[in-house]
């Protein structure tokens, strides 16, 4: 199995690199390295045991599957695919499809490392093939909202590399268990590095802008998978080292209701979209026993959802109350909302469920106004007029990539079918219809734009060293025994 794991690895560098010199058969080949990641997730599911192999001792590479590590996986090859099917009519180049699956390679091996350094090799790889595909449009908007997302990511990169090296210093090891006994400074370094590079609270504000800007296929990676490259190992670490576990879901709840405030008001759809995964990734870390179920869910509903807004007839919400949209567009829509919002039938209903069991009591009520929040956002699309004609015209390869990727919500549902009991699917249904009722009586009357000044670049490099100040009294306060 070790080498299975090394050729799979390899796999998609190998043929990301030879797609642009084929672009007559480079989106089958395309195609064909997902389907692989996507047999090597399912067989990797029924291991017994977890697979842990080092491939250079001390110095690196730490590879560690388990049954964690396996839903992130099924969520890159699942996205990847949808995404590959989705452009299959278009006229993207043998260059797109290079960096498509050079990314989707890279984020694997996000998603398997267990030592800082190879995780940082993986995440900047991430990132020079995010940056390509954000900018493909060579449009000049588009090559600046590129940079920009390269200059945060790489700023936050900087910051997690000067804690990996005192990691390194402390342990002769860059293991992620290398945390327990470092300086307090290298966890505040390392940890504001992956925060930042996540999405996750006010660091993460660079996250709307980039995805609602990028083109309907790269905004659905960006959203489904890339920003779970550095939430994987938030979530890795918190479990290998428990004096960790309140940093993080501190952060998982802070950035749940700050993402889902701004998502209620948006009135931009994909930036709704974007702020909606602020939040939705802020749920993942506040119950990170139980993350890997909703980081498969998420990555779903919210890469189909992207693809969906591109079909949508305009992207201002407002104006979409006048322009109905087509029913075959709606009824998807309806379908992802209603998952995202918790309703049963779905992967969403048993994602929430669990991840609603598994948290601390002081974490209960603001994951709950998280989630009510949530649904009242998504209520927007749900309202949507709609009819059977008219509406824009829909790409041949968007309903194979929206049939993938919401069928994948229904089966996953079957993860957690304990979860149907009459307690748990009353619990949903009725903050759902609470949520509808403070959309139709509040939300829709009125008109708030909240500001986007902390979006701004110079805010955004500003607010990192201001939560790695937090980060680091919150270690101090919270007197953990890490160093």
């Amino acid at each position: 199995m070790n080498a299975l794991t090394i050729i799979w690895i390899a796999l998609p560098l190998f043929i990301g690199f030879s797609l642009y010199l084929l672009p007559s058969i480079c989106r089958y080949l395309a195609l064909g390295v997902a389907i692989v990641s996507l047999v090597y997730g399912l067989k990797t599911s029924s291991l017994s045991a977890a697979l842990d192999f080092n491939l250079l001792d001390n110095f690196g590479v730490i590879f560690l599957i388990d049954n964690l590590s396996v839903f992130f996986i099924l969520t890159n090859a699942l996205v990847t695919l949808g995404v590959i099917l989705y452009c299959w009519y278009s006229d993207k180049t043998s260059f797109f499809y290079t960096q498509v699956i050079i990314l989707h390679g890279s984020v694997n091996a996000a998603f398997i490392c267990a030592d800082f350094i190879s995780l940082y090799v993986a995440l900047e790889v991430i990132s020079i093939a995010a940056f390509l595909l954000i900018a493909y449009p060579r449009s000049d908007r588009s090559i600046w909202v590129a940079l920009r997302y390269l200059f945060v990511s790489n700023t936050a990169m900087l910051f997690y590399l000067v804690g990996t090296v005192l990691v390194y210093q402390a342990h002769h090891s860059f293991s992620f268990e290398g945390l327990k006994g470092a300086p307090l400074e290298a966890v505040a370094l390392i940890f504001l590095g992956l925060l930042a590079k996540g999405g996750i609270f006010i660091v993460g504000l660079w996250l709307p802008l980039t995805h609602s800007e990028s083109e309907t296929p790269v905004s659905a990676m960006l959203s489904g998978v890339v920003v779970k490259a550095a939430i994987y190992p938030l979530v890795r670490c918190t479990l290998m080292v428990p004096e960790v576990d309140p940093i993080v879901r501190i952060f998982g709840v802070g950035t749940a209701l700050l993402g889902v405030i701004y998502a209620i008001f948006e009135q931009d759809a994909k930036r709704m979209l974007a702020f909606s995964t602020v939040s939705q990734l802020g749920f993942i870390l506040a119950a990170p026993e139980v993350g890997g179920f909703y980081a498969l869910t998420h990555g779903l509903v919210k890469s189909s959802l992207f693809l969906m807004a591109g079909a949508l007839p305009s992207l201002n919400l407002r104006e979409l109350k006048n322009k109905p949209m087509n029913t075959a567009i709606w009824i998807p829509l309806v379908i992802a909302s209603f998952s995202i919002s918790g309703f049963p039938l779905l992967s969403g209903f048993g994602a929430k469920v669990l991840t609603m069991k598994n948290l601390l009591p002081w974490q209960v009520l603001v994951m709950n106004v998280a989630a009510l929040g949530t649904a009242t956002a998504f209520a927007k699309f749900i309202f949507l007029p709609h009819t059977k004609e008219g509406g824009r015209k829909i790409k041949r390869g968007f309903w194979p990539a929206i049939a993938l990727l919401l069928s994948g919500l229904f089966i996953a549902n079957g993860v957690y079918y304990q979860a149907y009991t009459l307690t748990n699917i009353i619990k949903p249904l009725a903050t759902i219809f609470l949520a509808w009722l403070t959309y139709i009586f509040i939300v829709e009357r009125m008109v708030i734009k909240l500001p986007r000044v902390a979006e701004q670049l110079e805010h955004l490099i500003g607010m990192m060293s201001l939560i790695l100040i937090f980060v680091f009294w919150l270690l101090l306060g919270s007197q953990i025994s890490i160093s």
